[in-house]
């Protein structure tokens, strides 16, 4: 049966969008790196990344920006972001391992959801690894934008820094405003 790993990365953060990839690897795919990406250093995934890329069957990745996210909430995003990913797959899968425990259904293909699925399969690890960087590629780009938020460092995740970046400097167009510190902060506005 032909599998696609998939994973998500950036849903707990307070700006940019959420990313989502879809992997199907070979049979016999190993690196000796590969791992759940939160285990991992950014050299480490920079390093896979293009190798997950040469080598896969086939792989995808797709965004669900900030707006959508306050739209339709974080989760259904994610699972959005996740079928975008399923669709621009150039070879169809006949199951899709989730890492997590829920999915949205992706019409005509089974689905496992799996706690932990990036330690666990290769290829959830793999689109573990191919969301992360593509997501912390774009933040980068939105630093030179909004440098005094430090994303790229922090990544728009809710870290000391950045909460104290927002108290200072207000929300950038990007921030998630239906989010933590962001809501709070419309909500004293109002």
């Amino acid at each position: 049966m032909l599998e696609a790993g998939c994973d998500e990365a950036g849903r707990g953060c307070l700006a940019g969008p959420v990313f989502a990839a879809a992997v199907i690897l070979p049979k016999k795919f190993k690196h000796p790196l590969l791992n759940d990406s939160k285990q991992m250093t950014e050299e480490e995934r920079e390093e896979l990344r293009p190798y997950i890329e040469r080598k896969a069957l086939a792989w995808a990745v797709a965004m669900v920006d900030h707006e959508e996210i306050d739209r339709i909430n974080i989760l259904k995003a994610s699972f959005k972001a996740m079928h975008l990913a399923v669709d621009q797959l150039h070879t169809r899968p006949e199951l899709l391992l989730i890492d997590g425990n829920r999915f949205s259904p992706y019409f005509g293909i089974l689905h496992n959801c799996i706690i932990g699925g990036d330690a666990k399969f290769a290829s959830i690890a793999a689109a573990s690894v191919l969301a992360k960087t593509h997501r912390d590629e774009y933040m980068n780009k939105l630093h030179n934008e909004y440098p005094h938020y430090g994303w790229n460092e922090n990544k728009a995740y809710a870290t000391p820094q950045h909460r104290t970046k927002i108290k200072e400097h207000g929300l950038s167009p990007y921030h998630r405003k239906t989010f933590g510190i962001c809501k709070e902060m419309i909500t004293e506005t109002i």
